[in-house]
This record gives C-alpha cells, structure tokens and sequence, in this order.
C-alpha cells in the first residue's frame, strides 16, 4: 500500500472516519508538521474545528527518524526504554533532546496558531492525525496529554501504523482508524511517493485557512 502524497492519504484515510460527521463537539488535531497536511483533509471533510497537537518525537542519536521517545506541549514525555537500553543512549542526551524538543514546542506555538487560542479539547471528541505511525511515541505522548487534560473521546488516526503499535495505541484511545497497518514497517516515508519535508508557513496556512470558516 502506497500513498501519492500526504493529501492522498488523507482523502483515503477520511473514509475510514466518514461516520463522524455531524458528531457534536467534533475536533480534530494534526501533529505537525506531515500530520497537519493530512489533518486538514480529515478535518474538511468531517466539517470540524482544526487544531494542531505541538507534541514532538525524541530522535536517537544520529538518527533522527527512530524515537526514542516524545514529548507532549503540557510537558509530559513518554520514553522508550527498550530502545534506550538497545543504543545505550545516555540521560544527557535524553536531557539535551528533550530540551532542544520543548524549545522547539515553545517556539511553534505562536509561529503556528497566531493570535489564535488554542482549541478546548475538555469534554470533546478529539482526532488526532499524523503521516504515519511507527513506534507510536509522538502518537502516544499526544494522547496521554489529552486524556488527561479530559478529553471525552480520543481516535488516533494515521494513513499507516506499524500493527505492533496497535495495542498501544488502543490502550489509551478509544479508536484507532488506518488505511494500512503492515507487520513488516520500514519507515513513514516510505509508503509515500512524495515525502516532501513540510514547512512551518504550510502549516501556518493551513491552520488559517480552516479558522477563516470555522472559528
């Protein structure tokens, strides 16, 4: 299974949460910066209010790909350990990535939303979307901060995750929606033929195109 691009996969994962449309409360949250180019198809086509989710992978030491871990913009982190332990990664470079990480958090914020607020999730149905699952740290870590600042209802949404990262995900949301979970999972990109880097004035304009209509 292989997507065009990024608003491929979003159209194709959208049919896979058609039956949401209409549902009171409804917001859906991108995970910058590949998932909000994906988010925006999810939330045009549901009709719902359009948010980004600033949490951000720990890559491993030199490879930024694998994560080692995530950190949510409420500041909470989620470590893989097993991965940790495998490449000896030491607590200081935990501490310099997650440093380097929450900076980068902090400095998206405003970049990205404007003088927007941002979303409530209190109480709601939220969607959260990203290009694609692997280890499911970003993902996870996401979750956990909504769950946790009470959120009502969490679907975790991705046009492709790794199936091992399946029953992790279901452990904290209520829903997973994929268009493909293959057991053999290289990387994100390489389900896609165009894997362009997102910038940070895509994600800006697409945040503003959906609050002109729904704010």
């Amino acid at each position: 299974m292989r997507f065009s691009d990024r608003v491929d996969a979003g159209r194709q994962l959208v049919a896979k949460l058609v039956d949401l449309r209409g549902t009171p409360d409804l917001v859906v949250l991108g995970i910058p910066r590949g998932g909000v180019v994906v988010g925006y198809e999810i939330a045009l086509a549901l009709n719902a209010p359009f948010d980004v989710a600033l949490s951000h992978k720990l890559g491993a030491p030199d490879n930024d790909e694998l994560a080692i871990g995530a950190l949510a913009e409420n500041g909470s982190t989620i470590l893989d350990e097993s991965i940790i332990s495998q490449l000896r990664v030491t607590q200081e470079y935990i501490d310099q990535v997650t440093e380097q990480q929450r900076r980068e958090i902090a400095r998206r914020g405003p970049l990205y939303r404007g003088a927007r607020k941002t979303i409530e999730t209190r109480d709601r149905t939220v969607v959260v979307v990203d290009d694609g699952v692997a280890t499911g740290a970003t993902m996870i870590v996401t979750l956990q901060a909504l769950r946790k600042h009470g959120a009502r209802t969490l679907i975790a949404a991705a046009p492709i995750i790794a199936a091992e990262s399946l029953d992790r995900l279901l452990a904290i949301a209520n829903r997973v929606a994929y268009v493909h979970a293959p057991h053999f999972f290289a990387s994100v990109g390489g389900s896609y033929d165009r894997f362009n880097q997102v910038s940070d004035g895509e994600v800006r304009e697409l945040l503003a195109d959906l609050a002109e209509t729904r704010p």
